[in-house]
């Protein structure tokens, strides 16, 4: 009898020491996994501006060697590079979005775009694809029309790039023109050009002028959100039809 109880009270013992040894366990895992996330966690603002504090001495060069508006680069940059957290940018630094075509006699890497595993041009380094950027846009005659543009008339160039097929989507000149005011990226074009910049106080997200897409959104909601018309932000937008995608700027005001 005596034995019996023994071995039950060691068992006890075993069963409590085991049960404490994992719960202490789980939570530090939790703590740890908790910990990881929130460090991870970036707004989309500071991943913008760390991407324009990082490249905006390359546009300005640019603009001053190759006549390229420095808010084109930098706002093209931004949203084809997803602010240089891409595939491409990440494993091929190319963070215009360029294609092979029959010309590019350097390396390549395939991605799926308008259509499956397209060729893309890699680089050795975020300063070639730069490079490359300003030779593609002035090599040829199929963009020589942007240069005839005053060289601080953004939404032109943003516009004309469009009408000269360097993407298909139809709201791509919006874009650019958004990224731009948003972030105040003329600044860069007047410091190159030697005028006076004055930020125009339509053109933060914190003054509630745009809005960024989350996921859910949807334009209803975000008309309710704002109270302006559905109507209203396709027309201020440009947008073709209801369609609206995660990140994409949106004009409210």
């Amino acid at each position: 009898m005596i034995k019996k109880i023994i071995l039950l009270f060691t068992f006890a013992a075993f069963v409590s020491c085991h049960s404490s040894k994992s719960t202490t366990s789980t939570s530090n895992s939790n703590r740890v996994r908790k910990t990881n996330t929130s460090s991870n966690t970036a707004s989309r603002n500071e991943v913008v501006n760390s991407y324009v504090e990082q490249y905006k001495g390359v546009a300005m060069n640019n603009m001053k060697r190759y006549g390229i508006p420095a808010s084109i680069i930098l706002a093209q940059g931004i949203l084809e590079s997803g602010a240089g957290r891409s595939e491409l940018s990440e494993n091929a630094n190319n963070h215009f979005g360029i294609k092979c075509h029959n010309t590019w006699l350097g390396e390549k890497i395939y991605h799926d775009d308008d259509k499956s595993q397209e060729c893309f041009r890699k680089y050795r380094n975020s300063a070639d694809s730069y490079e490359d950027h300003a030779t593609f846009l002035t090599s040829g005659s199929r963009y020589a029309s942007l240069f005839n543009l005053k060289k601080d008339d953004y939404e032109a160039w943003a516009k004309g790039l469009r009408a000269a097929g360097y993407a298909t989507d139809p709201r791509y000149p919006n874009k650019l023109i958004l990224y731009i005011e948003t972030y105040n990226l003329d600044q860069y074009d007047a410091q190159v050009l030697g005028k006076n910049y004055v930020a125009s106080s339509t053109r933060s997200t914190r003054n509630g002028s745009t809005h960024e897409v989350e996921k859910g959104d949807t334009l209803y909601s975000i008309s309710k959100r704002y109270n302006v018309s559905i109507d209203d932000l396709i027309r201020k937008n440009s947008l073709p039809d209801n369609t609206i995608s995660i990140g994409q700027q949106l004009r409210i005001n």
